[in-house]
C-alpha cells in the first residue's frame, strides 16, 4: 500500500466514538494524510461501557494529532448546501486542497414504519441528508478536484439497503439507492479528470447507530444495555455467512484501499462489506 502523505482528506460523519467515519479518520490519518473532520453533532453521546465522556470531534482531531498529523474539526449540517460549501472553503482556506472525500454521514430515519405510516417530514429528512447532502457534498469538493487538475479519490459510505427494499425503511432504502446512482454517474462524469468515484455497501456492522434502539431493548428484557445489544448482535450474527457483524476499522481498511493509488484502475464500483449475506 502507499502512504498518504502529503494528502487532504475530508472524511464527514466523523464524531461518533464508534463510527466508521471515525475509524477511517484514523486509518487515513495513520497513512500520512492530513485530516478534516466533519459532523452535524460535535460529541455525539455512545451508550457503550467504557465510552462515558467521549469527547467526539475535539477527540478525534487529538487522536489525529497524536499520529503526528494536521487536523481540523468542523461541525456542519450536510443537507444545507451554504454550510456544505462553508465547510469545504475553510478546508481548502487552511490546507490548499482536498485531495480525498470520504463520505459517511447518514441519517437511520425511522425503523419498522411501513410506507403507509412514514410522515412526509420522516421521509424528506432522511433523503435531504443521504441523498442530497452527498450531492452537494461531492459536487463541491469535485468542483475544486477538477480546477486543481491533479485528481482525486471520493468514495461514498451507501448500504447494503441500497441493493433491496427493507419493509419498514422505505427512506432510508430510497436513499442509498439515490447514493449508489449518483456515485456511479459522478464515476463516469469525473473520470475524465482522473477521479475515482466509489461507494461501499455496508451490511450489519458494531457502530453506534442503534445505541438507543439497544436502551429500548434493556427497558422492554430487564436487562442491562449491554446485554441487550450482546443479544441482539449475537443474533444477527447468526444470520451473516461469517457469523459475526463487521468492525468499523476494517470498513476502514476498504476505505484506504479506495482511497490509495492501490485503486487508480477501480471506478463506479459498489463494493459490498457484510460478511457474505449478498
Amino acid at each position: 500500500m502507499s502512504s498518504l502523505k502529503g494528502k487532504v482528506a475530508l472524511v464527514t460523519g466523523a464524531a461518533s466514538k464508534r463510527g466508521m467515519g471515525h475509524a477511517i479518520a484514523l486509518r487515513l490519518a495513520g497513512e500520512g494524510a492530513s485530516v478534516v473532520v466533519v459532523d452535524k453533532f460535535a460529541a455525539p453521546r455512545s451508550l457503550w461501557t467504557g465510552d462515558e465522556g467521549w469527547g467526539g470531534l475535539d477527540a478525534v482531531v487529538d487522536e489525529i494529532k497524536a499520529l503526528g498529523r494536521e487536523a481540523l474539526a468542523m461541525v456542519a449540517d450536510i443537507s444545507s448546501s451554504q454550510e456544505v460549501e462553508a465547510t469545504v472553503a475553510k478546508t481548502r482556506e487552511k490546507f490548499g486542497k482536498i485531495d480525498i472525500l470520504v463520505h459517511c454521514a447518514a441519517a437511520r430515519g425511522p425503523v419498522g414504519k411501513p410506507v403507509v405510516e412514514l410522515s412526509e417530514e420522516e421521509w424528506r429528512t432522511v433523503i435531504d441528508v443521504n441523498a442530497t447532502g452527498s450531492f452537494l457534498l461531492s459536487k463541491a469538493v469535485a468542483k475544486g478536484m477538477i480546477a486543481r487538475g491533479e485528481g482525486g479519490k471520493i468514495v461514498i459510505i451507501a448500504s447494503m439497503a441500497g441493493t433491496h427494499g427493507v419493509p419498514g425503511s422505505a427512506a432510508y432504502c430510497a436513499s442509498k439507492y439515490a447514493t449508489l446512482g449518483l456515485s456511479q454517474t459522478l464515476a463516469l462524469e469525473l473520470a475524465q479528470y482522473k477521479i475515482n468515484v466509489n461507494a461501499i455497501n455496508p451490511g450489519m456492522v458494531a457502530t453506534n447507530l442503534r445505541d438507543e434502539a439497544f436502551a429500548k431493548m434493556s427497558e422492554e428484557q430487564g436487562v442491562t444495555w449491554d446485554e441487550a445489544r450482546k443479544r441482539d448482535h449475537d443474533m444477527l450474527g447468526t444470520r451473516i455467512p461469517l457469523g459475526r457483524l463487521g468492525k468499523p476499522e476494517e470498513i476502514a481498511d476498504l476505505a484506504y484501499f479506495l482511497v490509495s493509488d492501490q485503486s487508480d484502475y477501480i471506478t463506479g464500483e459498489a463494493i459490498g462489506f457484510n460478511g457474505g449475506i449478498t
